[in-house]
């Protein structure tokens, strides 16, 4: 099983961790009730440099992909030591086999607390408490970023926000953007409380009929910002991702933290 995952490193980490992520991983899949197929382990480091022995002052990042019985899934896991973050990288595939085989059930919420802090955004502007989160699991909480250093344009889906619900889920993310056929118009699905699923859309709209996932639902729009004035929401209010329409177009984009510190930007494709 072990040729059959692909890993790779980031310049730092020594190859005898390669070796020992794909022989863990492997072992992790070798016992799934399930079909896993095109495996991919990807470790980086977060913060400071890498040393030649290894990660000095930094922390790790490592991130799975695969297919379970034809359904993709992910898994990224932040820790301050290689050991740690393996141990978290597999566990959690371990969690997302067992959902893909078994069929989809929501989420608890709130989760366990990752180095990138997941807090109410969209519509709450409550602060959120990320160097508190990061502290916890001992790594540097990264300088307050000013601009975005990654963009992309995707082609959303159109499907319900139940879908939406379980490729969040699946897929290890925070936060989705989606088309939503009901107001065809762009929404995201979150991880906040109380339920541990909300939905916001570019415009107001009521709630979804009959839905299977326990969602809130936002009551107002998403704001129409700039590129730049979503950047200062975020930085300002310190949110670790932020839902906007495009002034021009009125398209859905979510402005997200990086756990580099970075800002990424998603924005649906015209």
């Amino acid at each position: 099983m072990g040729e059959l995952v692909t890993v790779r490193v980031c310049e730092g980490i020594s190859r005898g961790f390669a070796a020992d992520a794909r022989a863990r991983i492997a072992a992790v899949v070798g016992g799934a009730d399930a079909l896993v197929e095109s495996l991919r382990v990807r470790v980086g480091t977060i913060g400071a440099a890498p040393s030649a022995g290894g990660v000095d002052r930094a922390g790790v990042l490592t991130q799975v992909n695969a297919e379970v019985d034809g359904r993709r899934i992910r898994v990224q896991e932040a820790a301050a030591d290689l050991g740690e973050a393996l141990d978290r990288l597999a566990d959690g595939l371990r969690a997302r086999m067992t959902a893909a085989a078994s069929g989809w059930t929501p989420r608890p919420w709130p989760r366990r607390v990752r180095t990138r802090a997941l807090l109410p955004v969209v519509d709450s502007g409550a602060p959120a408490a990320a160097e508190a989160a990061v502290a916890r699991v001992g790594l540097p909480y990264p300088a307050r970023p000013q601009s975005v250093v990654r963009r992309k344009q995707a082609q959303l889906v159109w499907c319900s926000p139940d879908a939406a619900a379980r490729t969040m889920d699946a897929m290890d993310y925070d936060i989705h953007l989606f088309t939503d056929p009901a107001t065809e118009t762009d929404a995201v699905v979150y991880r906040v409380g109380p339920t541990g699923y909300r939905l916001a859309r570019t415009v107001p709209a009521g709630p979804p009929t009959s839905p299977a996932v326990p969602l809130t639902l936002s009551p107002c729009g998403a704001p129409e910002l700039t590129e730049d004035r979503a950047v200062e929401r975020l930085t300002a209010a310190d949110l670790p991702y932020l839902f906007f329409a495009h002034p021009g177009s009125g398209r859905g984009r979510v402005l997200y933290r990086r756990f580099d510190g970075g800002l990424g930007l998603i924005a649906a494709a015209s």
